[in-house]
């Protein structure tokens, strides 16, 4: 992998970790803030928000940039933003600080997979991908974490603070390792782009993606009271519980990584049903330390390899908008990230216990493993392989598309 696939992994990085860390920090933002959980809640869905409506238009408005220009200037501005959060003390304030942050991520995110898309042959795309997701998962593993125990020690502003500084280094990497390109050789086609982001395979990769991570960001944004509340477990442990779903989600993206270029159905198809299951048992044996615990990891693990490999597909099966590709697949990602919260939310303030979430992950995921089955069936039928061997397909998504 070219080494200026790490730096970007290490941009990504800072901003899984903002994206991220309000997991542990949503009860101390409610309680210095003067609001509810669930309204604290929605800084996550409002993130999420800027990111789906950033991503493609931030993409486009990019386009005529060199990619070192654009990526500087959304990361510059993604670090802007932290400072005057952690200054902040009112809600609405911190939560515009949400929105412009997500616009700016969403636009570096969009250029950086576009980026990648060309870095790399199309037989790697899938790995490519998770190298660079992998700066999301690294994210909850340490990122996530650390904030927590910078919020428990120092206040929650301590981890807007750390934001900020953490993305400094990647902004000195980035321009000093990304080529500057002259933008006209590669501007796009907007018309024709979205024309071919029309492709029902497309279209239906994408619903896929926006349920699976919908259920992901249900339970991971409220997993800090499911951990006390429904588990039993000390507040002081909640940052080890967000570690342990990070590792697992980065043994996860590695993993598929690696077998998604070649069988991404086995990825697909095999976690996906067990994505649902998992929820569920978690749901049920959620009083039960020691399960709880492994499911987290698995959870994790499940979640990223399913939502990194629908990514690459979807990178994959629209080679007619390689700008507006990686765009769509990120805000797909994000509607999942903002509905996930937000129903998590409505489901605790519901009159649940703190099991809710877990529920509503299960019937999200369910919808997903659904859209995803269905863009499967439509893609080997089209591409002339047998329904029955849908689950041991070896080409890759970018093969298949070539004979469609």
């Amino acid at each position: 992998m070219p080494v200026v696939l790490y730096l970007l992994g290490l941009a990504v990085f800072a901003q899984g970790t903002s994206e991220f860390m309000l997991s542990g920090l949503v009860v101390a933002i409610a309680d210095d803030l003067a609001v509810s959980v669930p309204t604290a809640g929605l800084l996550t869905s409002a993130f999420a928000v800027g990111m789906v409506v950033g991503a493609p238009s931030m993409a486009v408005l990019s386009s005529r940039w060199s990619r070192r220009r654009a990526l500087l200037f959304f990361l510059g501005t993604f670090t802007a933003v932290h400072v005057l959060g952690a200054m902040s003390s009112h809600f609405a304030v911190l939560l515009a600080t949400r929105v412009v942050g997500a616009l700016a991520n969403a636009g570096f995110l969009a250029v950086a997979l576009a980026a990648t898309a060309t870095l790399v042959p199309q037989r790697s795309r899938a790995r490519a991908t998770a190298v660079l997701l992998a700066g999301v998962t690294l994210a909850c593993v340490v990122g996530v974490p650390a904030g927590a125990v910078l919020g428990q020690l120092w206040g929650w502003r301590a981890a807007f603070w750390a934001v900020a500084a953490l993305a400094l280094p990647a902004l000195v990497a980035i321009a000093w390792a990304v080529p500057h390109q002259d933008p006209g050789a590669s501007r796009p086609n907007v018309r024709a782009e979205w024309a071919a982001s029309r492709n029902p395979d497309l279209v239906l990769t994408l619903l896929a993606g926006a349920f699976v991570n919908a259920a992901t960001f249900a339970t991971f944004t409220y997993l800090g009271p499911v951990a006390t509340s429904a588990t039993g477990l000390s507040a002081a442990s909640v940052p080890a519980v967000l570690a342990l779903f990070g590792a697992g989600s980065f043994v996860g993206v590695t993993v598929a990584g690696r077998i998604a270029d070649a069988r991404p159905a086995v990825v697909l198809l095999g976690g996906g049903p067990l994505l649902i299951a998992g929820w569920v048992l978690f749901a049920i044996v959620a009083s039960q330390p020691v399960i709880t615990l492994a499911l987290v990891f698995v959870q994790g693990a499940l979640s990223f390899a399913v939502g990194s490999t629908l990514i690459a597909r979807a990178l994959s099966v629209a080679p007619g908008a390689p700008t507006l590709g990686g765009g769509l697949a990120t805000a797909a990602l994000n509607v999942g990230a903002a509905a996930g919260p937000w129903l998590g939310g409505v489901a605790l303030a519901g009159g649940g216990d703190a099991r809710s979430p877990l529920w509503a992950s299960a019937a999200l995921a369910a919808l997903g493993v659904l859209f995803t089955a269905t863009a499967l069936w439509r893609g080997a039928a089209r591409s002339g392989v047998p329904h029955a061997a849908v689950t041991r397909a070896r080409g890759s998504w970018s093969e298949r598309s070539r004979r469609r």
